[in-house]
């Protein structure tokens, strides 16, 4: 399994039930992700950022002999999983926009909202008018909740800033709480969110300042890995859409896309036609969609607290995915200020087996290892493996049943980052 250490930095022992996905190829397709390793009495061994042994207690101490530990932790008999990755969210913005839950309440279609100047441009004027400091810290403090409810790695777009100056801004950001904070960011480039008031009927000229403008400075400055797109109706059409991730890919973005959410515009053929590593939302997406995204290896990111927070009926349809598509679901909170405002993965847990009707077994792979797929880092995290980054998550639960059943609250009771303990009992570990 792995060649013995002389030192082991930091030996979690203790563990009631390890879960986590298998190694072998990744995204774990369809029926797959029904499969994961489970291990009672379970131990991790970890040296620097790395884990270099796992298995049954016994085995392990057995392996380590006389290897010096140098620091040894208990996870009291709890479930411990591989730290669970966020792989679609807003995270960098201004303000919030609380004000229009009324008109949500009152029947008002978010395109409509849109169009009125209220929703993503709202929060484009907000995020303007905030300072980089002040973007830092109202991040910080998401990203804060996020480590506390066992995520250790997001991706984060931009696209509230809409303009060169405000979109290099939220980036700037992004890449400066991915140094300093123990959460790993990977970010997205994502000037296609919506057009901006002054680009108001002149939704190819902006198109043009995306392609011309603003993805050489971005790709210059190293700011971001991929290229997303809000392609649906009302806002970028299937051309427009087409037209920024395939400048994207020149500059060497990966291609993303916000497809079909609201109406089956034709997002997840596209996604399958540029070859984009992921298609996200997916509520309205049609059989050929879903086919191309199949055919093509692309992977839905699906966001079941967007439907619910919109109190809409219709939601992605996930066991059509993996049942009769083999699709490699994965899952995200959406974390954004107006249709998701919520950090918690652990709720989108809860949703998508309420209404998606996924199993607890494909939740923690979409939630892991196909999550870190569809952000490219299937590799590194996503898993309990040796060689793998040390990223682990420890839950005051006795199943993985236990987190979508007892829904609600956070069941995390400790983090650990890169072989260092971020999260313990509940609470952010000192420095962090």
């Amino acid at each position: 399994m792995s060649t013995r250490t002389e030192r082991v930095d930091l030996l979690v022992t203790d563990i009631g039930l390890l879960v986590t996905p298998p190694p072998g190829g990744v995204p774990r397709y369809g029926a797959e992700m029904c499969v994961v390793h489970q291990i009672e009495q379970a131990a991790i061994a970890i040296q620097g950022e790395r884990i270099v042994r796992f298995g049954p207690e016994h085995d392990v101490r057995s392996w380590l002999g006389d290897t010096e530990i140098v620091e040894t932790v208990s996870a009291g008999g709890r479930l411990v999983v591989p730290g669970f990755v966020d792989p679609h969210t807003h995270l960098v913005h201004g303000g919030s926009r609380e004000h229009e839950l009324s008109l949500k309440r009152s029947g008002m279609p978010y395109l409509e909202i849109l169009a009125q100047g209220g929703g993503i441009l709202s929060t484009v004027r907000a995020t303007r008018a905030a300072s980089e400091a002040a973007l830092l810290e109202k991040a910080s403090r998401s990203l804060d909740i996020m480590l506390l409810n066992g995520v250790t790695t997001i991706e984060a777009k931009s696209g509230y800033g809409l303009s060169l100056e405000d979109e290099l801004k939220q980036l700037r950001v992004a890449k400066q709480l991915n140094s300093s904070h123990p959460v790993d960011l990977i970010s997205t480039f994502m000037g296609g969110h919506a057009v901006p008031t002054e680009y108001a009927d002149r939704s190819d000229e902006y198109v043009e300042f995306i392609v011309s403008k603003m993805m050489p400075e971005v790709a210059l400055h190293g700011l971001a890995a991929f290229c997303d797109v809000f392609c649906e109706a009302g806002v970028f059409s299937i051309s427009q859409s087409k037209r920024i991730l395939e400048a994207g890919k020149q500059y060497g973005l990966i291609s993303k896309i916000h497809a079909d959410e609201i109406v089956s515009l034709g997002g997840a053929e596209l996604a399958g036609e540029v070859g984009a590593i992921s298609a996200e939302h997916l509520l309205a997406a049609s059989d050929q969609g879903l086919g191309a995204l199949a055919a093509n290896g692309v992977i839905p990111v699906l966001l079941p607290g967007t439907s619910f927070n919109l109190g809409l009926k219709q939601h992605a349809r996930a066991r059509e995915m993996m049942d009769s598509y083999q699709l490699p679901v994965a899952l995200a909170t959406d974390y954004n200020p107006g249709s998701c405002p919520t950090e918690s993965l652990q709720l989108i847990m809860m949703l998508a087996s309420l209404n998606l009707k996924m199993t607890p077994e494909e939740i923690l792979t979409a939630c892991t290892i196909n999550a870190a797929a569809a952000i490219g880092l299937a590799s590194e995290i996503g898993s309990i493996e040796v060689g793998k980054q040390a990223d682990i998550t420890i839950l005051d639960a006795p199943s993985l049943a236990y987190l979508p059943y007892h829904f609600g609250i956070n069941h995390t009771f400790g983090v650990i980052k890169k072989g260092r303990i971020a999260v313990w009992n509940g609470q952010l570990a000192a420095g962090e």
